[in-house]
């Protein structure tokens, strides 16, 4: 099967060359989302108002083609934060996921943290994201080497950014330093694109403790959300799921009512369980 990753970093490579050339480093300075105030992502994933989930605007993926590609990057988001998304994610890669940094932009007026979701290989990138209004870099561990994470996790902390390391396997657990804010663990294999739920949970065993850790990919039901957060995860980034409807801003609501209802339920489960572990 064709490594999808190796061919997104190949094109991902001349991509950032043009957009050097393009847009030079002393040009994104200059730019109003340089230096904006940061929402922190950490501090939104510990708020007990919230729901953990980080929200995505994604209209296309190697693996599923064109996913949605006529709701607005402003009416989804503002859907998303009307109905207490913890953070919005959006892709913001061409080719392969069909985003540009103008989605970005466009979402900057929620007030949640985001997520600037792309292959970012380059300190370039870094700066570009902190220019486009994102308040988060995605730095991938399949395509870096440690040093590499290492370095790029240290200038984004330099401009004010937070850092996701993403990982899928326990040979990617090298990357953490303590420039890594949260740990996010994918069930999608990045050179297959199969998706395992059990990833998640397997791999978060064997980080610290006290690091905030999110699951990504393939989590569609209250029920994944639910054991996930018993498992001690600190957020669920989901897109598809909500992307793939006409209107994702519904799904999204829908999908937010149940989950509270869900842990409603569980919360007087265990209540019962408590009380009735007391009379006996």
């Amino acid at each position: 099967m064709e490594n999808i990753l190796e061919k997104i970093v190949s094109y991902k490579k001349e991509e950032i060359e043009f957009r050097k050339s393009e847009s030079p480093v002393h040009l994104l300075e200059k730019q109003a989302g340089f230096n904006r105030e940061i929402f922190s992502m950490k501090k939104f994933l510990m708020d007990p108002e919230k729901n953990g989930i980080i929200a995505e605007f994604k209209k296309k993926s190697p693996s599923k083609g064109i996913i949605n590609d006529t709701a607005t990057v402003e009416h989804v988001t503002a859907a998303y934060t009307q109905f207490g998304a913890s953070m919005i994610s959006i892709l913001t890669d061409l080719p392969s996921f069909g985003g540009t940094a103008n989605d970005l932009k466009r979402a900057r007026f929620n007030n949640l943290p985001i997520l600037r979701k792309d292959f970012i290989l380059d300190p370039y990138q870094i700066v570009e994201s902190r220019a486009m209004g994102a308040d988060v870099i995605l730095l991938i561990a399949a395509c870096l080497q440690p040093y590499e994470t290492r370095s790029l996790a240290n200038k984004a902390h330099d401009l004010g950014l937070e850092v996701l390391l993403e990982i899928h396997e326990e040979s990617e657990l090298d990357h953490l330093c303590d420039d890594v804010d949260v740990v996010g663990i994918n069930n999608r294999d990045l050179k297959t694109f199969i998706v395992d739920i059990n990833r998640s949970i397997q791999l978060a065993e064997q980080l610290p403790i006290k690091i905030l850790r999110i699951a990504e990919s393939g989590i569609r039901n209250m029920e994944t959300v639910l054991h996930l957060k018993e498992a001690g995860f600190n957020g669920f980034l989901i897109g598809e799921q909500f992307m793939k409807e006409p209107d994702p801003a519904i799904a999204f609501a829908s999908f937010i009512d149940q989950l509270k209802n869900k842990l409603y339920e569980s919360k007087s489960l265990r209540n019962d369980a408590t009380r009735s572990g007391k009379e006996t």
